[in-house]
């Protein structure tokens, strides 16, 4: 059994006496239920009011099931007999808000009288003296990520891009432009603050060093020269490679971006008033702004901000630290592919939705897990180039050290997710909100989706006007509900200690990634410490007769174990609102439940 076993917060964990539930009149046998009134029933009496599962559930070891309580029912009946479940409580939906939402979860049975958790429980955390890995701190990128998304959807809700939309419907058929000549020079606007209520553009003059089949790279005359800058050669081969490498990786998984500029490529600006965007003092506390995309690229000619086109902006190498914080030519090219594919995902999405389709851009909490997974697509590149133990310092290294510049994001965010999946929504949190685990989290969705459906899954929810749950939904053909209560299954069934990795079904497990593995070597190499406790991050509540509420954010799952006693045929749960009322439908209430194999 897992050491990852603890009370909920809210909740005490010895086990209490029975207590009584809403009185609710039972459907007839094949028939829905339906609700009455709540009311106190006599002292020990329960009258079951199913959800979709009328019947005593039964299920076989390492067996699934998906028990939807959006019909008004509040119980669902298990199978006892020393049976142990998995048991998630779920509300799968980004159209409830972002208020935690108070319920009851606990065994309510005339069949036992009491409900033990299981024997070990967690012991109190140690946070230890241990250490972080290097990981950037990035609250300022988010913050600017953030400004830029707020920009982009309100200038899309006001109707801002539609000339822009037509014009390139228009010339969708039409050649592509004229590359311009390397060495010439070219005046852009780049924002200098980001400031919602009054940002600022500076205009800089920037030379076209490398003009290839898919990027054009300038560099802002005004850029640090060598040594302190880039040298001839570093151009070429840090240009070659986002043309060449990067550029196909995320195009390959997401598709082309528009092109209203007609010239055929994705202009990559490279400029010393992105590094100014980071006052000097700020970068070792709150990290620096790396790169980023500018939706008003998209507005049209009277927009005098506007370069009307598709770009990415990125610092300059500057070693002496004349502008912001230093960044030596070696960081810079350690650290900007990464995110050229992630500001690239960005803006592909946005071009697809609004653009290509005149339609809405994504939502920050998808729009961020799908960039986060075109960050670990350079990763896997190297992976698949490079299998164990080659292209590796030390033959132990999951990853070779090619994918180091790409594993930060998903590695750190997904196991600070794993800390509070029931308070990290996957489906309400976008840029504003800031924060690691809503992101880890929805990088972690993604890459489900992408292991259940193939990669292609991502493109699919590029070339669609649906956004959010909806493209999700289009993309896979499946209901989000049924997605989501495997795809949370799938955080703890993946990897069940001492089984094979095939006992869950496959659709309740990863394909690409063993999180469990991942979670457990950050926390050996970089643990124990505040941000990264716990080997098994992921810990179950114990599910008691208790029915003290808890609390819920819509769009995600809260982890639950239940080990029914041996004398008991069945347990009834009760998933209810407070005084035991239905939840409401538009949460789309749901226990996802898995069968425990023996010994687990």
């Amino acid at each position: 059994m897992r050491p990852s076993y603890r009370p909920h917060p809210t909740r005490t964990v010895a086990a209490l006496s029975l207590l009584a539930a809403a009185a609710v009149s039972a459907c007839s046998s094949g028939g829905s239920p339906s609700p009455t009134t709540p009311t106190t029933p006599p002292s020990g009496s329960f009258t079951l009011n199913p959800c979709s599962v009328a019947d005593t559930l039964r299920l076989t070891a390492a067996q699934v099931s998906r028990v939807d309580c959006s019909n008004g029912g509040t119980t669902v009946t298990l199978a006892g007999n020393g049976a142990s479940y998995l048991v998630l409580a779920e509300f799968p939906t980004d159209q409830a808000g972002s208020t935690a939402i108070s319920y009851q979860l606990a065994a309510v049975t005339a069949a036992a009288k009491s409900v033990a958790p299981a024997a070990s429980l967690a012991a109190p955390i140690d946070f230890g003296t241990g250490t972080l890995p290097p990981i950037r701190p990035n609250r300022r990128q988010m913050a600017f990520d953030a400004a830029l998304r707020a920009t982009g959807a309100r200038m899309a809700a006001a109707g801002d891009f539609a000339r822009t939309s037509a014009r390139a419907a228009a010339l969708r058929n039409v050649a592509a432009s004229t590359t311009p000549a390397v060495g010439s020079v070219r005046t852009f606007h780049v924002r200098s603050t980001f400031s919602a209520s009054n940002p600022t553009w500076k205009a800089v003059g920037a030379k076209l060093r490398y003009a290839g089949a898919n990027v054009l790279l300038y560099i802002d005359t005004m850029a640090p020269a060598p040594p302190d800058g880039f040298t001839d050669t570093q151009v070429q081969q840090f240009a070659s490679y986002f043309d060449q490498t990067l550029y196909p990786i995320d195009t390959a998984a997401f598709g082309q971006p528009s092109d209203v500029d007609q010239n055929g490529h994705v202009i990559m600006l490279m400029s010393p008033v992105v590094n100014a965007d980071t006052p000097k003092q700020q970068c070792q506390t709150q990290g620096y702004v790396l790169g980023f995309f500018d939706p008003v690229d998209f507005d049209g000619p009277s927009d005098p901000n506007s370069n009307q086109g598709e770009i990415f902006y990125s610092i300059v190498p500057d070693s002496l630290a004349t502008v912001s914080c230093s960044h030596p030519a070696g960081d810079v090219m350690f650290a900007a592919p990464g995110t050229f594919l992630h500001e690239l995902q960005h803006l592909i999405d946005f071009s697809q939705h609004v653009i290509v389709r005149g339609g809405n851009p994504q939502p920050g909490w998808l729009d961020e897990g799908l960039s986060i997974a075109a960050e670990e697509l350079g990763s896997l590149y190297y992976e698949r180039k490079c299998p164990p133990p080659s292209c590796r310092t030390s033959a132990g290294q999951i990853f070779p050290d090619s994918s180091q510049g790409f594993i930060q994001g998903f590695l750190y965010d997904s196991y600070q997710y794993a800390l509070k999946p029931d308070t990290a929504s996957l489906t309400t949190h976008s840029d504003a909100d800031g924060g690691f685990s809503w992101r880890g989290g929805d990088w972690a969705l993604v890459r489900w989706l992408g292991d259940q459906f193939g990669d292609t899954v991502f493109r699919r929810m590029e070339q669609t006007p649906a956004t959010g749950v909806a493209s999700i939904e289009s993309a896979t053909g499946q209901s989000f509900p049924s997605l989501f209560s495997d795809f949370g299954l799938a955080l703890y069934t993946d990897s069940l200690p001492g089984l094979p990795r095939n006992t869950a079904p496959a659709a309740d497990r990863f394909a690409t990634r063993n999180l469990e593995q991942l979670w457990a070597r950050l926390y050996a190499t970089s643990g124990p410490s505040s941000d990264i406790p716990l080997a098994t991050p992921l810990r179950l509540t114990a599910i008691t007769s208790d029915t003290t509420p808890a609390r819920l954010y819509p769009g995600t799952p809260a982890f639950y174990r239940l080990d029914t006693p041996q004398n008991a045929a069945g347990v009834t749960l009760l998933f209810a609102a407070p005084g035991a009322r239905p939840l409401s439908s538009a949460l789309h209430p749901q226990l996802a439940i898995f069968r425990l194999p023996p010994g687990q």
